[in-house]
């Protein structure tokens, strides 16, 4: 078993290490430039007035308004981001390893930089960009990604965890376009509470860059550990209480990456597993729309995704951050026990 796992040296292990200080000290050296033009140009964080459904959104107003009113910036994943990008294109860009997610992650970060833009400027509603505009452009990024994942990369099959291979030819593409989306939306929606989905996200990327690290593809365990370097440094400013926000810059981002390293490490269906906080902000929010349309206007939860009715519920934020960080750790081990035994197996 020993030697069929590891597939990695202590060199290389080192060197990926590295791109994780890396990845953390660029951020650093970029956040004073973000603040000072985020000070200057007054970035502010707008509060929503109305939920999804287009009523007035009085829990969230309760729970949060009061901290939006105080002039905080948005837009900083653009810090993560260009960090990544920059270490990347410095030393780790490699055509069947890391161009993809890296394009991924800055076609989504476009679109989310557009939707930050429309939010700093709104002055009320659901700031940004309209949800349909919204999804067309992280479908178009997602379908690009599942055609250069099919056609140029030349990925036909998944692998189902103790059955083995599944070919699926040209269903490759939605079944990418679908994890895409599915993560990316996920990671948006989670990114509701002080540090909550950057801490979440360097515990995900972390355990990819784990995963990487044992299919021996350096190349995406280097690209997760600067994307997780450079997000330590962004959740340093924005746990509790924040000193700026990640933006849809920075959670469209994330969530599309995450999805595109799922599928180039093969563990699409562990995805869930290892993202679980991930999948149940997002199943929270669909449950609650349902429930509100299809039970004449009742809810589930106070409020929607969870992390906001733990709040309602009277747990600090601090707790629900942190209690929500631990069941990600516990979600990460589980998908890595599950990975190192299908591995063994085959």
């Amino acid at each position: 078993m020993t030697d069929t796992v590891i597939s990695f040296t202590t060199g290389t292990f080192v060197e990926v290490m590295l791109f994780g200080v890396f990845g953390f000290l660029m951020a650093m050296l970029l956040t004073p430039i973000y603040t000072t033009l985020a000070y200057k140009y007054e970035w502010w964080k707008r509060s929503r007035s109305v939920d999804v459904t287009g009523k007035k959104a009085t829990v969230f107003q309760k729970l949060h308004g009061a901290k939006l009113r105080k002039n905080i910036p948005t837009m900083a994943g653009i810090i993560f981001v260009v960090a990544t990008a920059l270490i990347t294109f410095a030393g780790n860009l490699e055509r069947n390893s890391t161009w993809l997610p890296l394009a991924a992650m800055l076609g989504a970060g476009f679109v989310g930089l557009l939707d930050d833009i429309l939010n700093i400027r709104s002055t009320g509603g659901v700031a940004g960009l309209r949800a349909k505009t919204k999804s067309l452009l992280i479908f178009m990024v997602s379908l690009t990604g599942g055609w250069w994942f099919f056609a140029k990369l030349g990925v036909t099959a998944i692998t189902v965890p103790f059955f083995g291979e599944l070919a699926l030819g040209w269903l490759i593409v939605p079944l990418f376009i679908l994890v895409v989306i599915s993560a990316a939306n996920a990671v948006n929606i989670s990114d509701g509470l002080d540090g909550l989905a950057g801490g979440l996200s360097v515990i995900a990327f972390s355990t990819y860059a784990f995963i990487a690290l044992m299919e021996g593809n350096a190349g995406v365990a280097a690209f997760c550990m600067t994307l997780v370097g450079a997000l330590l440094s962004y959740t340093w400013f924005n746990v509790y209480p924040a000193r700026f926000f990640m933006g849809d810059s920075g959670s469209f981002a994330l969530g599309t990456a995450l999805g595109v390293i799922a599928m180039l490490t093969d563990t699409v269906l562990l995805l869930p597993i290892i993202g679980f906080v991930f999948v149940v902000e997002a199943g929270s929010s669909m449950i609650q729309i349902l429930s509100k349309k299809f039970r004449a206007g009742k809810k589930i939860f106070k409020i929607a995704p969870i992390h906001h009715h733990f709040e309602a519920s009277g747990w600090p934020e601090t707790k629900v951050t942190m209690r929500f960080w631990l069941i990600g750790v516990m979600s990460s081990i589980a998908g890595i026990i599950l990975y190192l035994l299908e591995f063994s197996s085959s």
